[in-house]
């Protein structure tokens, strides 16, 4: 079954439906290695390998440049090897960890990456974002990641890939991500089946997953999940994808961020293949895909309040399918905006 529309319309959608079958295939990963460039000078990233993080030995990387909350960090290449931690330091007054990959090459997240505090982490990288089958997110705060060409902030400047240089006094929080090229060959690809703790109902998961009531962000270049799971119990999970040049707009109040989507720009496609999405709490837990198209096979979409948890006055949130060309709904996909249970 493939559901046609018009350009820009918009699906509120919550129900059952059963499909064929889809094929995915992705190129193997390579090794993992983490190069800091020379953009930031004396700020430079240090990786501290063996440091002690939650009782287990990881590579720790300090440094950075901080500006007001946000702390910036720059480097050549940032992969994660497959059983590697890999921790940002987070100093008190740090809110934003913001990291741009500038040397030409995907990143390859085949092990843990982290934070070691509360702050949100970006990871900025036009080229491409792999989260291998073992990779897992490790952050108290929000995450957000993108083959975006870099971060604005307000009136006073960008954090670039395109034109790295050290940044100027971006005091307050990101406003935007912005495309200035695109390269096609860019995507984000999850592939994570490591354990993701249980769920609001008891319930063993799997995937990347943030901390409850937080946000975990996807903006490409084409999207792509297989076999996986993303998991914000009570925030949001929001994927979007951009074909050409501009600009999306970036909310968020310390706790939450959220994408903002112009009504003018050329998207991509979303992939999403026996996997499942997560956003389902006692209140709250929205999912949110923007896209040119959207495969949703063998999947299943949880949002809103999930069985058994809700109160009084709590106000589910929406799943919401935003496409400018088709959705295909295929192999028993079930989307559901009420009950969550998985």
């Amino acid at each position: 079954m493939t559901i046609q529309q018009d350009l820009f319309s918009k699906f509120l959608i919550q129900g059952f439906v059963g499909f064929s079958f889809l094929l995915f295939i992705d190129a193997l990963p390579v090794k993992g290695q983490i190069t800091p460039d020379n953009t930031l000078g004396a700020e430079s990233s240090r990786i501290t390998p063996g440091a002690l993080i939650n009782g287990v030995n990881a590579d720790k990387i300090d440094g950075g440049a901080q500006r007001g909350n946000n702390l910036f960090h720059s480097f050549s290449e940032f992969n994660i090897n497959n059983g590697q931690r890999v921790y940002f330091s987070n100093p008190t007054e740090i809110e934003n960890i913001l990291t741009r990959v500038t040397g030409g090459k995907i990143s390859n997240i085949l092990g843990t990456l982290g934070v070691d505090g509360a702050a949100n982490l970006f990871l900025i990288n036009p080229n491409g974002i792999l989260f291998g089958q073992n990779s897992q997110l490790d952050v108290r705060g929000s995450f957000v990641g993108t083959t975006a060409s870099g971060v604005q902030f307000g009136e006073q400047g960008i954090f670039s890939t395109a034109n790295p240089e050290a940044p100027p006094l971006l005091t307050i929080n990101p406003s935007a991500l912005f495309f200035n090229q695109i390269n096609p060959e860019a995507k984000i690809n999850v592939q994570s089946q490591a354990s993701a703790g249980t769920n609001p109902l008891g319930n063993q998961t799997n995937g990347l997953r943030v901390p409850d009531g937080k946000s975990l962000l996807l903006l490409g270049g084409d999207i792509n999940l297989t076999s996986t799971g993303l998991r914000a119990y009570g925030g949001k999970v929001e994927l979007a994808g951009l074909a050409a040049p501009g600009t999306v707009g970036l909310t968020g109040n310390g706790t939450q961020l959220g994408l903002v989507i112009p009504s003018d720009v050329t998207r991509a496609n979303v992939s999403i293949i026996d996997s499942v999405i997560s956003g389902f709490a006692a209140t709250a837990g929205e999912i949110s895909i923007y896209s040119r198209n959207l495969d949703i096979v063998g999947t299943s979409l949880y949002g809103g309040i999930g069985d058994g948890l809700g109160f009084v006055g709590a106000q589910a949130g929406d799943i919401k399918l935003d496409t400018t060309d088709t959705i295909t709904l295929r192999q028993e996909s079930i989307i559901d905006g009420n009950l969550g249970k998985k």
